[in-house]
């Protein structure tokens, strides 16, 4: 099991806006050139966050697109889910009928680490790696004390 280009460049594309939206809409260029993604691929997952209600597009000069909610309340396993990525360990999708159209002696074991992985992404919060961006940010940096006072200003505008 492999997660694909897609979920990957959802999460990042997730988390670039949770650290630079500051409660104001980020462009798609600005987020494209700051990762590496094409525009056009970032409209496309975009499309889908934003069917999920994970982002909001603003319309007009000065738009983009703002969380649809607090970053603490959207899962890193809701942004993969929204983009259609598969959470999904076994050859079958999980209908049993991986071997002659029953089950195949391993089904068990890779539902159980597909179980595992939906489990383990749906309790990492976007706010929580955004805190862990900061922190690794400002220990970087000689001014470290002047980062945290930023990252708690930061994260008391995602929390609203």
């Amino acid at each position: 099991m492999q997660l694909t280009t897609k979920g990957r460049y959802a999460v990042t594309a997730m988390l670039d806006l949770s650290m630079h939206g500051d409660g104001k809409p980020v462009n798609l260029a600005e987020i494209s050139e700051r990762q590496g993604i094409s525009v056009s691929y970032l409209e496309q997952l975009f499309s889908k966050l934003r069917r999920e209600a994970l982002v909001s597009s603003i319309k007009g000069p000065g738009g983009g697109y703002i969380l649809g909610r607090d970053a603490f309340a959207i899962s890193i396993s809701d942004v993969i889910a929204a983009v259609d990525e598969k959470m999904d360990a076994t050859n079958c999708a999980g209908e049993g009928n991986c071997f002659n159209g029953e089950e195949c002696m391993t089904h068990q074991l890779w539902e159980d680490l597909s179980n595992q992985l939906k489990s383990f992404l749906g309790a990492i919060s976007l706010g929580s790696l955004v805190e862990k961006q900061f922190e690794k940010q400002a220990e970087k940096t000689p001014a470290k004390k002047l980062n945290e006072d930023i990252r708690k200003i930061e994260l008391k505008s995602l929390s609203r």
